[in-house]
């Protein structure tokens, strides 16, 4: 039985309401925009984040004509704390009004970048199956832009790499992946079962510079001895692949799309790397640790580690 209070629960000098006009506002960037979204006035606004800030004591935001809103640092916690209570609010609505079978509200996700072709569509269409009338927002990124963006409140949950995690984030683990050299099919060593990084240090690599994927490659090679020539480097997946398929370079990657043609259908191979044969990559499904997670999101992660579409696709 739950310990009783030992007085009467103080009630806030500020509403609900108003924190989510001051959360729209900050996310829209400008008073004219968050009055757009929320269907009210652009006085209304301004009024509501005037009187949430005489109730926090704390001025939360600079407001300049024609300039937008900018967040003062009080402002950019509370903006984080806001958005937290927002989602335990809509959590309890949920809860009380017996439609526990059935999640709705939204659930903000994110991916890196690499991952998401892959691992993205079928997590969402089957959680969107359980639950229709939950709305699912996906973001894409780096690995530290993400992090950035749990830790600001604007993501629920993220899939990321085990690479660059850093300490304030709690994890699960989604499944592992073994790096793997891309090489052009028309590559000397393409008819090897096990290619050397040795044999390729001569060669240029082309680097995929998408955070922390550079710096995982990068630790690679110089747990294999090799230091690479770098030629080229990008942030897109699809472009490494391109360039190799092209012959100028090697890659060192860990997805594996099951299509082995870049988007110009020429042939690429996949290949173990000899001095690694052990070398895995974990996938992880993470969250800040101060933040209470929601219900959307704890049965989002629950889902998620009972789904086999989160394992690592044969080797082609």
């Amino acid at each position: 039985m739950d310990e009783p209070l030992d007085g009467p629960p103080r009630l806030p000098g500020y509403s609900l309401r108003q924190l989510l006009y001051f959360v729209t506002a900050a996310e829209s960037g400008t008073l004219s925009e968050a009055a757009a979204r929320l269907h009210i006035s652009q006085s209304a606004v301004s009024l509501a984040i005037s009187e949430l800030e005489r109730a926090l004591k704390v001025q939360l935001c600079v407001r300049r004509k024609a300039h937008g809103i900018t967040l003062t640092p009080a402002g950019k916690q509370a903006l984080r704390e806001m958005r937290a209570l927002l989602r335990q609010a809509e959590d309890l609505a949920a809860d009380v009004s017996g439609t526990q079978e059935g999640l709705s509200g939204r659930l903000s996700v994110g991916c890196y970048v690499t991952l998401a072709p892959t691992v993205l569509p079928p997590l969402l269409q089957g959680f969107s199956a359980l639950h229709p009338a939950l709305t699912i927002d996906f973001e894409e990124g780096t690995g530290d832009h993400l992090q950035r963006r749990l830790l600001d409140g604007d993501l629920d949950v993220a899939v990321l790499y085990d690479t660059d995690v850093l300490p304030e984030m709690d994890r699960a683990l989604l499944s592992t992946m073994r790096p793997h050299i891309l090489l052009p099919a028309g590559h000397p060593l393409a008819d090897e079962p096990v290619v050397a990084l040795h044999d390729l240090a001569a060669e240029p690599m082309v680097l995929l510079d998408a955070p922390p994927s550079s710096h995982h490659t990068l630790l690679l090679c110089q747990s294999a001895g090799v230091t690479p020539v770098v030629r080229h480097r990008t942030r897109n997946f699809e472009m490494a692949r391109a360039l190799v398929g092209r012959g100028l370079g090697y890659a060192i990657l860990v997805q594996r799309p099951a299509n082995d043609r870049t988007y110009e259908g020429l042939p690429v191979v996949h290949k173990e790397i000899a001095e690694l044969p052990e070398a895995t990559v974990s996938v992880l499904l993470c969250w800040p640790r101060q933040v209470a997670r929601t219900r959307r999101a704890s049965e989002f992660v629950r889902f998620c580690l009972q789904s086999p579409t989160t394992s690592e696709p044969p080797a082609l």
